[in-house]
């Protein structure tokens, strides 16, 4: 499904015919067309031109290196919440999962 700013909220549900087979489907398929598109840089220095969008000042732009490094904080602090979610409802800590997942105790 199209999201725009009337419907952005349905990013955080299936909607309609949405799986979630689908949206992993569309992750890998972003992620590999990213991973092609930074293959393709000649260097991170290279300046973007930002999409027009609400929380983009008109007309900016950036380096690629911003860029990416954007990703990896949001990919981080989405991976954070979920974490932070995981154990309130498990209370197990990462040192503890990391200790389960080797068999060893913590």
């Amino acid at each position: 499904m199209k999201r725009d700013e009337s419907n952005w909220g349905e990013d955080f549900r299936l909607v309609g015919d949405e799986t979630v087979a689908g949206v992993l489907e569309a992750y890998e398929a972003v992620a590999r067309q990213t991973e092609e598109t930074i293959r393709g840089l000649s260097d991170l220095e290279v300046s973007v031109a930002l999409p027009e969008a609400p929380w983009f000042p008109p007309g900016m732009k950036v380096s690629a290196r911003w860029i990416l490094l954007h990703v990896i904080e949001e990919a981080a602090r989405h991976a954070g919440h979920a974490d932070i979610i995981r154990e309130s409802l498990d209370g197990k800590t990462s040192y503890a999962l990391i200790a389960e997942e080797r068999g060893k105790a913590f």
